[in-house]
């Protein structure tokens, strides 16, 4: 204001003045650079956003990065970005799992879980068997590159569940055939809350192609198991350990 008072009274405006103009001409220079930094699209976005069947927001790029750290949800995947990290996140609802026996209600049911005021989320109710089989796949090349990633499932275990005194197998299989296997005691993990269950955890790079594969599964113990629920398996930068 002081340079433009100056102006009004028809003297030459000052050192400061230039300074100033200067100073709000450099800031001014900046701004699209920085603009263009904080608006970056996330890795193979618009190749994912080809297949999402909800309304994407394209009126600017920072309203469409806003729309994918809120997340987009279909019934089958939810796809979302990390902010901090800009890196890809998605889920697989228990609809896009394999899931033996899911279309026979005698042994699986399917309720409506209410995930917000518009949205309804169908989840495996598991009734009763003895033969727990799992698989998910999920394409690499979808995931950011040079990062550390964990899938988890996500299950509930029904105050009324029995059936599960013998650990279930957790196996994630890598694109070059490496595997990662271990086991869970579920009788152990809290009831009546959802609880996140690690699969595996690999490291990406833009020379990995190809799918990973997932699996929860129990078939060997004999036992019929009761009351275990499937929201999906979530895959998603791993937290770091402080």
């Amino acid at each position: 204001m002081g340079a433009g008072l100056s102006q009004d009274k028809g003297t030459e405006p000052n050192d400061e003045g230039s300074s100033n103009n200067t100073s709000q001409s450099s800031n001014s220079d900046a701004k699209p650079s920085q603009t263009a930094t904080q608006v970056r699209l996330p890795h193979n976005c618009e190749d994912i956003l080809k297949h999402a069947d909800s309304p994407i927001n394209r009126s600017s790029t920072q309203k469409l990065l806003e729309q994918l750290y809120a997340g987009l949800t279909s019934i089958v995947q939810k796809y979302w970005v990390e902010k901090g990290s800009n890196c890809n996140c998605f889920t697989l609802f228990a609809r896009d799992l394999s899931i033996t026996w899911a279309d026979d209600d005698r042994f699986w049911h399917w309720p409506l879980l209410k995930e917000s005021s518009d949205e309804c989320l169908a989840v495996a109710e598991l009734l009763n068997v003895c033969w727990l089989e799992v698989h998910g796949r999920f394409e690499i090349a979808n995931l950011s590159p040079g990062t550390m990633y964990e899938i988890v499932f996500v299950l509930k275990l029904k105050d009324t569940a029995y059936g599960w005194e013998v650990p279930v197998n957790l196996r994630l299989t890598l694109p070059d055939g490496s595997r990662q296997e271990h086991k869970e005691n579920l009788k152990e993990k809290p009831r009546g809350q959802w609880i996140e269950i690690p699969a595996g955890e690999f490291n990406t790079s833009d020379k990995k192609i190809g799918e990973i594969e997932f699996s929860l599964y129990e078939y060997e113990g004999g036992k019929w198991k009761r009351g275990l629920l499937i929201k999906g398996a979530s895959i998603r930068p791993k937290a770091s350990v402080l």
